[in-house]
């Protein structure tokens, strides 16, 4: 719930009356915008303002590309974790009328809590210092994303796991404290987070297009949401909104975010004491639900957000008391990069947009001189190669970047925002890179070369030796590997990635045929791995064990045999069926063949293994039709990862 770019190291009353006006920037904050939406890299709305003067308000895009309705500065959006600041708001506004104190231990309020949770105080919630792992990295957590549940049952998902860390010994975002942050609030006032919400913020600030967002209401103006998929875009996946809660589940437009803003930093809303507490920076720059830092000499106070179709940023410059908004229901990092290039703008400096920038031809020998591994931080690299002609980068944990010469030791992205200088010594050695994105200049040491590919040759292993490489490794908060066994075969699947089998080539060595990567499994004295080294295009990237592995049934998966059936039946099985709110899997018939497809998700072919069961060949995943006296379907049984699931046939 929190959207971030590439090579991200780091991560009113009044209002209603606001004047808009153009300013001589204001063609410029246009331009920016508008090279991003011709790149196809954003849909959405976008505001500026300084004080009550608006300088740009204005959508982009479609809301609705099916039905080709625009975005426009009315259109509702999903927040993603910009939702957190009024869930830190809300702890505020109670601990005010008396209700908690912020450093209260988390067990005074919840007294069956784990003992792990003693030293946690709402404190160390708020500035994710707990410690409690992130429930929104768990492996099995997009298995459960389109699935109602309650905030127990939220909070149930980590009560019982081991701390990542000591309370307060570090910073680690976790979408978990904020979720047990909205339960306490529903416990100590007595209302809903979405009602406690409404009733405290929205409706006292005027912001009337605001609120908690619902897979069933109807909600007028609301965007739907987009995913990039190869050669375009494609609706999003689908996501229960009771599941993101109090940590990324509100919707807003950019005008209400700008009453927002003005009533949260015009004292509408919290006393000067609680809004000093909660823009008081503690670890890594992060307050109560908002990051203050410092860029360009001007102090900034922002988050940003991300959910499955869309991204958002909100940043607010007190200095000058300039708003920045954008939101966006495309998934993708343009939203950062835009506004962090409007603020820019109205703050009168210079932008370059990547359309402006030029490509120099390159002799690629020249660029030998720069292939190597550069180290940012001792767990994220960056390592440069040359392949032919393409000069090529890729990050700790992230895909293959192509840059581009604009000069003999320059270099610009044009898929994203940066770029990198190699800097060079007296013997034209390339001792480290700079790169520039986000506003920073960030330095790298060169601190090795790049592996070039090898020949892997497979080797017999015991298959025995499979059960103690088994389990789930953490690349980065997120992004884990889960490594299964199947049989006589070991296989791994990155987080978001179709599975692949590994093949040995030594007894702890393996590599997978289809890509140029290989793991090394670290072990124990018993032979149980307690983490892996990934290796890959020079970079080796080290992932400790975080739990058991996620497999999708206890049973091994038994065999489907197709039968015969008279297609007639089909016609009682074609509607549509709900799963959850919102969450649909329609039946169609096509001739002799009967479909499948969930809410978000791709149309397959189901098979009969009988006149009422079938299965499908793309998944693990089999479907039973209740027909009543005459045959018509009342409701399917979805069985996959050992669940069966209900789902009442609808209108």
């Amino acid at each position: 719930m929190n959207g971030k770019g590439w090579l991200a190291v780091l991560l009113l009353a009044g209002g209603a009356s606001a004047v808009r006006a153009q300013a001589p920037n204001t063609a410029r904050m246009e331009q920016v915008v508008q090279s991003y939406v011709a790149a196809k890299q954003f849909m959405g709305s976008v505001l500026v303002a300084r004080g009550n003067e608006v300088l740009l308000d204005k959508g982009y895009g479609f809301a609705d590309l099916e039905w080709e309705v625009p975005n426009s500065p009315a259109t509702k959006f999903r927040l993603g974790s910009i939702t957190k600041q009024f869930t830190a708001t809300s702890i505020l506004l109670l601990e005010e009328r008396g209700k908690l104190n912020v450093n209260d231990p988390v067990k005074k309020y919840l007294p069956d809590a784990p003992a792990a949770w003693d030293k946690i105080t709402i404190y160390n919630l708020l500035t994710h210092t707990s410690g409690i792992p992130n429930f929104t990295s768990f492996p099995d957590y997009p298995w459960k994303e389109p699935f109602p549940s309650t905030p127990e049952q939220l909070v149930a998902r980590f009560r019982d796991k081991p701390l990542d860390f000591q309370p307060g010994e570090k910073y680690s975002y976790s979408n978990s404290g904020y979720v047990l942050l909205g339960y306490l609030i529903e416990k100590l006032s007595g209302e809903s987070y979405a009602q406690f919400v409404q009733e405290n913020i929205f409706t006292p600030l005027g912001m009337k297009d605001s609120g908690y967002d619902s897979n069933s209401a109807i909600i007028p103006h609301r965007a739907r949401g987009y995913s990039p998929v190869p050669g375009g875009i494609a609706n999003t996946g689908y996501v229960d909104m009771s599941i993101p809660f109090s940590a990324g589940s509100l919707y807003s437009t950019t005008d209400d975010l700008l009453r927002w803003e003005q009533g949260l930093f015009g004292g509408k809303v919290l006393s000067s004491a609680s809004l000093a507490k909660m823009t008081t920076p503690y670890k890594s720059d992060y307050a109560f639900g908002l990051l203050v830092h410092t860029e360009g000499g001007q102090k900034v106070i922002e988050h940003n957000g991300g959910i499955e179709g869309f991204n958002t940023v909100l940043r607010y410059f007190p200095d000058d008391k300039l708003t920045v908004v954008v939101l966006a229901n495309e998934n993708g990092g343009a939203p950062e990069d835009i506004a962090r290039s409007i603020a820019l703008v109205a703050q009168g400096k210079m932008v370059t947009l990547i359309s402006e920038r030029k490509e120099i031809p390159l002799d690629p020998k020249i660029f030998d001189r720069y292939a190597g591994v550069y180290e940012l931080t001792p767990t994220f690299k960056i390592a440069v190669r040359r392949s032919g002609d393409r000069f090529i980068t890729q990050a700790t944990a992230q895909p293959e970047l192509q840059i581009y010469a604009e000069g003999e030791r320059d270099f610009f992205a044009k898929a994203v925002n940066a770029q990198i200088t190699f800097v060079t010594d007296s013997q034209g050695q390339t001792t480290e890179l700079i790169l520039h994105q986000g506003g920073m200049d960030q330095h790298a040491k060169r601190v090795g070369d790049v592996t070039p590919p090898r020949e892997h040759k497979e080797v017999a292993a015991d298959p025995k030796l499979f059960d103690g490489y088994t389990g789930v490794y953490e690349l980065v908060p997120g992004l884990v590997l889960n490594i299964t066994r199947e049989g006589d075969h070991l296989m791994a699947q990155l987080t978001g990635q179709p599975k692949v089998e590994l093949f040995a080539e030594g007894e702890k060595d393996y590599f997978v045929k289809v890509v140029d990567v290989q793991i090394t499994f670290v072990t124990g004295a018993d032979g149980r791995a307690t983490s892996i080294v990934v290796h890959r295009n020079g970079l080796d990237e080290p992932a400790k064990r975080v739990g058991d592995a996620v497999v999708a049934s206890a049973p091994e998966p038994k065999s489907h045999k197709e039968v015969a059936v008279d297609p007639k039946i089909f016609d009682g099985y074609a509607g549509n069926y709900e799963l959850a709110p919102g969450f649909v899997i329609a039946v169609t018939r096509e001739g002799d063949h009967l479909y499948a497809q969930a809410t978000g998700q791709g149309k397959a072919e189901i098979y009969a293994e009988g006149e009422r069961e079938f299965f499908y060949k793309v998944v693990d995943a089999q479907i039973t039709f209740v027909t009543d006296a005459q045959g018509r379907a009342t409701q399917l049984i979805l069985h996959q990862n050992g669940r069966d699931l209900p789902a009442k046939r609808v209108p």
